[in-house]
Order: C-alpha cells, then sequence, then structure tokens
C-alpha cells in the first residue's frame, strides 16, 4: 500500500463570522490549502467533510458550489470533537485503498455560545442534576479532580497548563486569542467548573481548516519538498470494560489509539517531538499527558512544572496555543492540529518553531467516545 503525504495544508484565523457562512468558512480553507499544494480543485478526486452543527445540509457539496463542482464523490462526516481528524482519515483510507490518488480534506464549524453538553434527553430517570452534571466543563473538572485524588495534582498544576498556553498563542498569528494570562489571573478567573477558572475552558470560535492528501506516486511527481509523511492514522471509541458509568470515561479510547498508533509508526512516545492534543479544558491537557505516554501515569503535573511541555522543552505541547486561546471549533479541531504539526516539520513555524522537528503527533477525543490520532514525519 501507498505512504500518504500531506501536500498541502493550511487554516483560516480562528475568531466570530456572524455575517458569513458554513460553507463560505469551508471554501476558504480549502482554496488555501489548495493554493499550498499549488493545485486546483479540478486536481481532486474525492472529498471528505467534516461538520458537526450543520451534519444533515450535505457542507462539502455546499463548498464545492462555492470553489467548483466537479463531479467527484463527496463524503460528509459527523463525529463530535473527532469529526475533523475523521475526514481526514477517511481521505488517508481511501489513498492507502489505492482508490485515490489526490484527496481533499475539509473541517468547517460555526459554533454557538455557552456550555457544552448536559442531559441528552429520552426516556428514564436523567443523571443531569442526580448523579452529577452533563456539561463538559463539569465532566472534565470531575475527571481532574479524580486525577488529583490518585495523585495528588494541585490547582496550580492544572492553572499553568493555561498559562503555557496562552502564552504560545501569542506568537501564532491564527489564534482566536494572543494574549498572556499569568498564573494569578487563571486562577482567580470566574471558576466554571473546579478546577477549571473560564481561562482553563476552550474557546467556542468558528473556523476552518483543510488539507490536501496524496500518494507516494503523486507525491513524487508534484515535489517532496514540502511534504509531510503520514505515518499513522487512528480512530478508536471505547472499549467495553466494568465500571461506574456515572463519571464518563475520557482516558481508554485515547491510551488504545496511542497504542495503536504507536505500533502502527514503528515509533514510540519517546521519539514525538511536539504534540498538539485535545485541551479542551485545563484538566483534559494534564490527563492525556498520561494516556499519550509522555510520561507515567501520576507525572503529568512533574510535566508542567519542570517546563518539559512548553516550547523549548523535551516535548512541547499546544504550541499553537491549542484549544484554550488558538479556539475549539469542533468540526475544524482535527485538521486545524495537523496543520500546526506539519508547520513545524517544514520549518515554518516562525517565532513559535519547534526546533530540529522531525515527528509530530495530533490528537483529539470527541466524548461519546471517538479519538483520532496521527503521527507526522518530515518526508
Amino acid at each position: 500500500m501507498s505512504d500518504v503525504y500531506v501536500l498541502g495544508v493550511d487554516m483560516i484565523k480562528f475568531g466570530r463570522f456572524p455575517d458569513r457562512t458554513v460553507p463560505d468558512l469551508g471554501a476558504e480553507a480549502a482554496l488555501l490549502a489548495l493554493d499550498d499544494a499549488g493545485l486546483t480543485i479540478d486536481k481532486m478526486e474525492a472529498f471528505y467533510c467534516g461538520n458537526l452543527g450543520q451534519a444533515n445540509a450535505m457542507v462539502g457539496q455546499r463548498i464545492l458550489q462555492e470553489i467548483g463542482q466537479t463531479g467527484i464523490p463527496v463524503v460528509n462526516c459527523s463525529n463530535a470533537c473527532a469529526t475533523g481528524a475523521t475526514a481526514f482519515r477517511e481521505a488517508w483510507t481511501s489513498i492507502k485503498a489505492g482508490l485515490y490518488d489526490v484527496v481533499l480534506a475539509v473541517g468547517v464549524e460555526q459554533m454557538g455560545t455557552g456550555l457544552l453538553g448536559g442531559s441528552g434527553g429520552g426516556a428514564g430517570i436523567p443523571k443531569e442534576g442526580l448523579l452529577g452534571s452533563g456539561t463538559m466543563p463539569a465532566v472534565f473538572a470531575e475527571a481532574g479532580m479524580e486525577h488529583s485524588r490518585q495523585y495528588g495534582t494541585t490547582f496550580e498544576q492544572f492553572a499553568k497548563i493555561s498559562v503555557k498556553n496562552h502564552h504560545h498563542s501569542t506568537m501564532n498569528p491564527k489564534a482566536r486569542y494572543q494574549i498572556e494570562t499569568p498564573l494569578d489571573e487563571v486562577m482567580n478567573a470566574e471558576m466554571i467548573s473546579y478546577p477549571n477558572t473560564k481561562l482553563m475552558c476552550s474557546v467556542n470560535v468558528d473556523g476552518a481548516a483543510a488539507a490536501v492528501l496524496v500518494s507516494e506516486k503523486k507525491a513524487k511527481e508534484l515535489g517532496m519538498g514540502r511534504s509531510v509523511r503520514v505515518k499513522a492514522s487512528i480512530l478508536t471509541s471505547d472499549p467495553y470494560q466494568e465500571r461506574d458509568l456515572v463519571m464518563p470515561d475520557v482516558n481508554s479510547c485515547t491510551r488504545k489509539a496511542a497504542k495503536e498508533a504507536y505500533e502502527m509508526a514503528g515509533l514510540g512516545a519517546e521519539d514525538i517531538d511536539l504534540v498538539e492534543l485535545h485541551d479542551c479544558f485545563a484538566t483534559a491537557e494534564m490527563l492525556h499527558y498520561e494516556n499519550l505516554g509522555l510520561c507515567e501515569d501520576g507525572e503529568a503535573g512533574r510535566l508542567i512544572d519542570e517546563g518539559e511541555v512548553e516550547l523549548g522543552g523535551r516535548v512541547p505541547v499546544n504550541v499553537s496555543g491549542g484549544l484554550l486561546s488558538k479556539g475549539h471549533p469542533l468540526g475544524a479541531t482535527g485538521i486545524a492540529n495537523i496543520y500546526e504539526v506539519c508547520t513545524h516539520l517544514r520549518g515554518e513555524a516562525g517565532e513559535r518553531q519547534v526546533e530540529g522537528a522531525k515527528i509530530g503527533l495530533t490528537h483529539v477525543i470527541g466524548l461519546g467516545s471517538a479519538c483520532g490520532i496521527h503521527i507526522l514525519e518530515k518526508a
């Protein structure tokens, strides 16, 4: 089977665009990625589009109405916060299968305001208000407090993650916010769900990102200079296990995906030079240090205390600013993470460049459950 390469990749600056439509945002990202690849829409053989909020609106076809309808197959997918990564993986799979040589993947979302999650409706006694809360801040706060119970992780250690990611964002012109947030400001911000304050919660924004994937044959034909090899593409869901269903499991599918991704790539966590992971909340990032094997269980607090996950550290995490500062448009995040890692592997990240980066990992998790992990290598 052919290796698969990212030939072109880009994203729009995340923000709020009330006067624009979802297809318009997706079209802009698609054109940026096509320009980056030096190709036009008529060269694409298939199109995979990820979007959550308008999942029934055939967003992929509506994007092509903006940039050129060429009769190619269009697949629309929705997979919670793993939506963009799923679209990318479907594009990867189609090339791996030998169906196509050049494929476009787009992730796009327009977000509302307020909390995500809650009681899902349906019959029976609702868990919401009786056994806790189904809102995402509460779910990940609960998971963070369980980590604290097991390992003594402190409020200050969680808050340091937000300080780090907001600092990184000041070097990313495509991030929604580019502001420093000192530790006391993070810890004294409005409490949303302990230990996550408002500055420790991801930002609801509008956004889009896109990638052009090609086979090895096509990459060699078009030029390998800026191509990035996809070493692993994994999508998992939760395995069955006997556990307390009152508290959602935010760890298992990531651990399963990480194990499979390292095996597919023939690498270990020690080989990774940078990571863009799913920091929907500061507590989530802390958990995923361990879930991705960046450290042993119980060592995550030490990683943030000792600066190992900062730019310049052993394995920089979320140098883009992460979801906490760059923003989290659900359907776009998976491909936006891939854009960030590819930018570093190409040596084009400017002042936030991870020096000598050769291998990067991207991670997203959609609670419910879906986890997408990609390992990317400088070609």
